[in-house]
């Protein structure tokens, strides 16, 4: 039932910097950060607990900051240091647990 809609992604020369952003449309617990590259599996690069506490997957720890605003029912995702292999398209949705349907995620392109 909850809508979800990301925003900001873009194209990138290599090490410079995105922020994106992820509106729901209710109220939601934990989330995190998806990305999929053609022909690649989706993967969760980073999530965060509604209490705040992160977890990364190890190519982006460093150089990625997940954060949220509750009352906003927003989350968001700093993206620093962009190398190519960042490149895909980002969603979000609840990292483990219910599911919610996919938006159409953000394109972020970054090239050499």
């Amino acid at each position: 039932q909850v809508q979800l809609a990301e925003s900001g992604g873009g194209l990138v020369q290599a090490g410079e910097s995105l922020r994106l952003s992820c509106v729901a449309s209710g109220k939601i617990n934990d989330m995190g950060w998806y990305r999929q590259a053609p022909g690649k599996q989706r993967e969760l690069v980073a999530a965060i607990t509604s209490g705040g506490r992160t977890n990364y997957v190890d190519f982006v720890r460093g150089r990625f900051t997940i954060s949220r605003d509750n009352a906003k029912n927003t989350v968001y995702l700093q993206m620093d240091s962009l190398k190519p292999e960042d490149t895909a398209v980002y969603q979000c949705n609840a990292p483990y647990g219910r599911i919610h349907a996919w938006g159409q995620g953000t394109q972020v392109t970054v090239s050499s």
